[in-house]
């Protein structure tokens, strides 16, 4: 009788839970804490991490600072964080601190040309890079700084009169510059290119500066691609990633060490691997990466063979259904990452070097989850047209029945050549998706890294070729299980995810039922036109619309603009437009837009006048929300 009081029990508080649990709205997505890993502590006993969490109501986001012990995982909160962690910007002997600041270098506004006039507002251009991503050029460059600790007073520029950003724009930071491990030299990030020059190259090189003798050299002269991220390990040996060829932001991304005489490639020979970002071992023998791979982002490790004959060679740590979005340090034979997947949003977790074992270290969003009913993710590999194996996730509603029918999103990611893993987006949040019971599959179509280079390089300048097939198969694949609603049927994405919305709509065949486009791009010709970053559409489209002996790039330009096949839209479209969107700017949104209201098609045009090419005020993220589900809901009926 006891047992069975024991099991009854059991039972009802299975029902409790069950019945408590909820499906994820964007309300309970924006109550979800943000994590985010700042360091190992110096005794290499703790974890010092960054939790920021959202205030819808305020528009804006509190943090605070903790530590968790990496032994037994005890959390405390901290205010001083300079006890636990190194600063990374004060030299090695402690006489010198880094840090950067903008520099006014150019006359760019009314005023400078102008002093009497203060309140006039214009800029004035002789030059490209007039603006870039969401800001205008405003003649201020980010330069670097080196100011002597016992003396605050003594500061100086170490790029004078040099118009040049580092930390680089838009996205750089304090990782662009670092501290040699003899304290010697500082290595910094920067394109010494100005205007035009700056616009249609993405050249970033690795400078040296010399403290004793002021002087500058440059590490990377002659690699022509990207090179950033420098880090220096115990032995003065630096590593950073590269990239090949100018102009080419997709290009293999790989990791290269200089010892001072060589320099040496640590992952050309692996063609599926794009690192992602990096961090030496702590005694300086091997790199620890992460890199997408069938999917998913991964941990790896590469050895440093020194000047020796030995090819580095590489060893997969972890493997499963999550990502490994980034390494916070080392202790002893643990990893600290970060990690997601579709159903949660990062958290920080130990791996055992050697078995790839992992332990969630952070739990500041159980109480939230214990409360949200979590979606199934499974993998799925479709044939494509042509014959290759592609893999897609399927993600589906909370209490899935396969008896029953679903209403189906084909999801098309952005990039174009950025991995489709197991990110966690607040916006583009799969999991919501499928608790407001949609099934989402989402394939690693054509342009993808982690399924080799020629896989990755075959969308460039054929962005609506075999690409948009893949699409296709993909949708056609899942629409042949029982539980997909084959009536009610619906493709969403942004930025090249976007295009690729504006693209199916003329060739869909009545597959899709609604669309939904963000900051998509839709005529190939004005976008090159307007963009800022001109490297990009050189490469993507193959040369510039007006050179009328490269007859391929005019053909091309025209096959693949969405806006030469409106006449065959007839599907009701959402567009949304971020107003500083420099990127894809507004005259795509609005020109989709005003194409399907000409065309008699039900659209909506919901504009935010203040965000980029993503969105990053929590109201703003709200309404988007809301807009979105409101908008399925009316035309998937």
């Amino acid at each position: 009788m006891k047992k069975l009081t024991i099991v009854l029990i059991a039972l009802l508080l299975v029902i409790f839970k069950t019945n408590a649990q909820q499906n994820l709205t964007p309300e309970l997505l924006w109550k979800l804490n943000r994590v985010s890993g700042i360091g190992i502590s110096k005794d290499k006993k703790y974890v010092v991490y960054n939790v920021s969490t959202p205030n819808v109501e305020e528009n804006k986001s509190s943090s605070k600072k903790y530590f968790v012990s990496i032994e037994d995982g005890k959390v405390l909160s901290i205010s001083n964080i300079d006890s636990l962690v190194a600063d990374a910007t004060i030299s090695p002997d402690g006489k010198y601190q880094l840090s950067d600041d903008a520099v006014k270098l150019k006359n760019i506004k009314g005023e400078d040309y102008y002093p009497s006039l203060k309140k006039s507002n214009v800029y004035i251009f002789d030059n490209l890079n007039n603006r870039h991503w969401d800001t205008w050029e405003d003649g201020k460059f980010d330069h670097v700084f080196l100011t002597e600790i016992k003396n605050p007073a003594i500061k100086k520029d170490i790029l004078p009169g040099e118009p040049y950003d580092c930390p680089t724009k838009p996205f750089g930071g304090s990782e662009d510059y670092v501290w040699s491990a003899d304290g010697k030299q500082v290595v910094y990030v920067t394109k010494k290119k100005y205007g035009t020059e700056y616009a249609t190259s993405t050249n970033t090189d690795l400078y040296a500066y010399d403290l004793a003798s002021s002087k500058t050299s440059n590490i990377t002269e002659g690699m022509m691609g990207y090179d950033i991220n420098p880090a220096f390990n115990k032995k003065n040996q630096l590593a950073w990633l590269s990239m090949k060829r100018e102009g080419y932001e997709a290009d293999k991304q790989d990791i290269i060490v200089w010892n001072g005489i060589t320099k040496m490639n640590l992952t050309q020979q692996n063609d599926a691997i794009h690192v992602e970002g990096f961090k030496w071992s702590d005694d300086g023998s091997k790199i620890y990466f992460y890199a997408p791979i069938d999917g998913t982002l991964q941990l790896f490790e590469v050895n440093y063979p020194g000047l020796t004959k030995m090819m580095p060679l590489v060893r997969q740590i972890t493997k499963g259904d999550f990502d490994i979005s980034g390494i916070i340090g080392q202790s002893a034979n643990k990893l600290i990452v970060s990690r997601t997947d579709m159903n949660h949003a990062a958290e920080l977790y130990t791996v055992d070097i050697t078995t790839g074992n992992m332990k969630q270290l952070t739990h500041v969003n159980d109480d939230l989850y214990a409360k949200i009913k979590m979606s199934p993710v499974s993998k799925r590999f479709i044939k494509t047209t042509d014959g290759k194996d592609m893999l897609a996730w399927v993600i589906y509603p909370p209490d899935f029945d396969s008896t029953k029918k679903y209403p189906t999103l084909l999801y098309c990611q952005g990039g174009p050549q950025s991995a489709l893993t197991q990110f966690y987006s607040f916006r583009w949040n799969f999991q919501l998706m499928a608790a407001n019971g949609y099934i989402v599959i989402a394939p690693n179509r054509r342009g993808m890294p982690g399924h080799g280079t020629v896989w990755n390089e075959s969308i460039s300048k054929n962005w609506g070729g075999q690409v948009m097939r893949d699409y296709l198969s993909a949708i056609d694949d899942i629409s042949k299980e029982k539980y997909v609603d084959t009536a009610k049927r619906g493709c969403v994405g942004a930025s090249y995810g976007g295009y690729s919305v504006f693209y199916l709509a003329g060739i869909h065949n009545n597959r899709f039922k609604t669309f939904i486009a963000h900051d998509g791009v839709f005529d190939l010709r004005s976008m090159a036109g307007t963009t800022e970053e001109l490297w990009f559409v050189d490469w993507e489209f193959g040369g510039r619309y007006w050179e009328r002996e490269k007859i391929d790039v005019q053909r091309g330009m025209i096959r693949n603009s969405p806006s030469e096949m409106v006449s065959k839209w007839n599907t009701p479209i959402l567009i949304y437009q971020g107003g500083k969107d420099y990127r894809v700017p507004i005259e795509q949104g609005l020109q989709a837009f005003q194409a399907a209201q000409l065309r008699g098609i039900k659209s909506k045009l919901v504009y935010l006048p203040d965000e980029n090419h993503w969105v990053m005020s929590a109201q703003n993220a709200m309404v988007w929300q809301n807009e979105f589900y409101k908008w399925l809901g009316e035309t998937l009926k």
